[in-house]
């Protein structure tokens, strides 16, 4: 199990390497930000607004009925929800912001307790111990950023140190 403060430091780490990654994403025109690939989710705009949509539908599931709860977009899966840069960059960071303070409200119940949720991609009811799907909420994001710096490289940047262990701590 992980405890409130290990998803506070991934929630920080979240927050660093999307301000990291979007910045070197400025370094691209739009068209090249939007070529597809051939990643999963065809272009690094397309896979941006893929993580933001996990982040999406995973906070709002655990913060429906809290004073957090907010009315994320929805859509489809593969669907860009951002067709704008700009869109999506303040989306980015609006969610980022979002996820430090829910992170920051989580407790050991809360995170040993079973959570239940509905699943469109598999149309079924689920449940799963809350502290498995907020750790999944984090490696969905860092497995999509790696694909993301991938696609990075191929025009020749780099986004810089993406260790967790070279992000600056918190004050």
């Amino acid at each position: 199990m992980i405890t409130p403060g290990y998803a506070r430091t991934l929630a920080e780490y979240n927050r660093w390497m999307n301000g990291k990654l979007y910045a070197a994403c400025e370094r691209l025109t739009e068209a090249q930000r939007k070529a597809d690939a051939g990643a999963f989710f065809r272009s690094i705009h397309s896979t941006l607004n893929h993580i933001l949509w996990g982040d999406y539908m995973w906070l709002g599931r655990f913060t429906a009925g809290t004073a957090l709860a907010k009315e994320y977009p929805k859509g489809s899966l593969g669907a860009d929800l951002y067709d704008d840069w700009g869109d999506l960059k303040r989306a980015r960071a609006t969610m980022d912001g979002d996820i430090l303070a829910w992170a920051g409200t989580l407790d050991p119940a809360w995170l040993a307790a079973d959570f239940s949720w509905y699943s469109g991609i598999t149309r079924s009811n689920r449940t799963r111990p809350a502290w498995l799907l907020v750790t999944h909420l984090f490696n969905h994001q860092t497995h999509h950023r790696g694909q993301v710096t991938t696609l990075l490289s191929q025009h020749g940047i780099d986004p810089g140190d993406t260790d967790l262990m070279l992000m600056p701590l918190p004050e």
